[in-house]
């Protein structure tokens, strides 16, 4: 917000979508070329995971805006609500499946996180349209999830 306000606004979700799939893809082929051409890490791209995640979950409570006089504290009450949000869901799952995901590998996190947003690109694709699966915020959830996990096992290394 404060380099460039919240210009992100105008975004619709699948744009938002998109760009995290730019992140992930990137994640991928560094990982399976370990060749970097440009000098910005990994785990700088999974923390715009997480980000883009949360703005697209704030885009699809607000819809988007061509109005660029946000009010900051509102946005960034909200972002901080679904940060919140996340880590109560991720301490729920990591309950239930005992924190499996400290066993994996970054490279098998980072291909759930790429699946989900191939799931979550197909429904918007469907106009957000689901017969059984989860929605577009429990995909967006996932993916924040899925990177902090990355993040903290960098943090680990």
């Amino acid at each position: 917000m404060q380099d460039y306000g919240p210009a992100w606004r105008v975004l619709r979700p699948s744009s938002i979508t998109d760009q995290i799939y730019i992140k992930v893809n990137r994640i991928r082929t560094l990982q399976m070329t370990d060749v970097k051409m440009i000098d910005e890490s990994e785990e700088g791209e999974f923390v715009a995971i997480v980000n883009y995640s949360i703005i697209g979950l704030i885009q699809l409570e607000k819809g988007l805006s061509n109005d660029f006089n946000e009010d900051n504290v509102e946005i960034l009450a909200l972002y901080d609500k679904y940060a919140k949000a996340a880590q109560d869901l991720m301490e729920k799952k990591n309950h239930d499946y005992g924190e499996a995901w400290r066993d994996m590998r970054i490279s098998s996190i980072t291909d759930l996180i790429y699946q989900k947003v191939l799931r979550t690109k197909q429904i918007e694709d469907n106009m957000g349209k689901t017969i059984v699966s989860e929605g577009l915020e429990a995909n967006y959830f996932d993916m924040l999830n899925y990177a902090v996990f990355c993040l903290i096992k960098y943090s680990e290394k």
